[in-house]
């Protein structure tokens, strides 16, 4: 137990080293994505959806804004194949995921870690029963093993009824695979699922 809580606090004290240097060396990238953003389609350059963080406290996520405004209350929480809400910049940003660069800003405030269980929306966790909540002891994070997984995740939704789908046959997979983090969590567990999803990012 002493290892695994010293290793967690080694965890947080990386979060901090690299989401500082990730802001510092990737601002101007940030800047020019953020005025594109904002050309592109009327509303603000920021998404700030709500999320469920560790010990099932809420907090906002940053995400470059990739839909509509108040695209969650013209459909539902997921994001279909060829959803309508999707700006045409979204898209792009979605694919290469650059949309959760913003979220840099969330781990070096405590909100997520660079891995962790992937945060999900405050109408799902309270669902949570069981090893589930095993999911609510960690920070959230960027990537983690069911990123990599659902990848694209719009191509498992199709094009009708997301929100049923992701429901029925996503979030089992999901959740489980949440757990099975939290439970084999370690530091070099984390370094192979960072590689892992930069070379997912780099393929496209």
């Amino acid at each position: 137990m002493a290892t695994r809580a010293l290793g967690l606090g080694l965890k947080r004290a990386l979060d901090v080293l690299f989401s500082l240097a990730g802001l510092a060396l990737l601002w101007p990238v940030l800047a020019v994505v953020a005025l594109i953003v904002k050309l592109d389609s009327p509303g603000p350059v920021f998404y700030r959806g709500v999320r469920t963080g560790k010990g099932g406290t809420p907090f906002g996520i940053f995400k470059f804004r990739s839909m509509v405004v108040d695209a969650e209350k013209v459909g539902g929480g997921s994001t279909a194949r060829n959803d309508s809400r999707i700006t045409r910049v979204g898209g792009v940003l979605r694919r290469y995921k650059v949309d959760e660069l913003p979220q840099l800003l969330n781990v070096l405030i405590g909100d997520m870690s660079f891995v962790g269980p992937r945060p999900e929306l405050p109408s799902y966790t309270r669902l949570y029963q069981g090893e589930e909540l095993l999911i609510l002891t960690m920070r959230p994070g960027i990537t983690d093993h069911a990123s990599l997984q659902f990848a694209q995740l719009g191509e498992v939704l199709g094009d009708c009824d997301a929100d049923r789908v992701y429901e029925e046959r996503v979030m089992p997979v999901k959740n489980g695979l949440r757990v099975r983090y939290v439970k084999e969590w370690s530091l070099l567990g984390d370094l192979v699922l960072v590689i892992r999803t930069l070379l997912r990012v780099v393929r496209g």
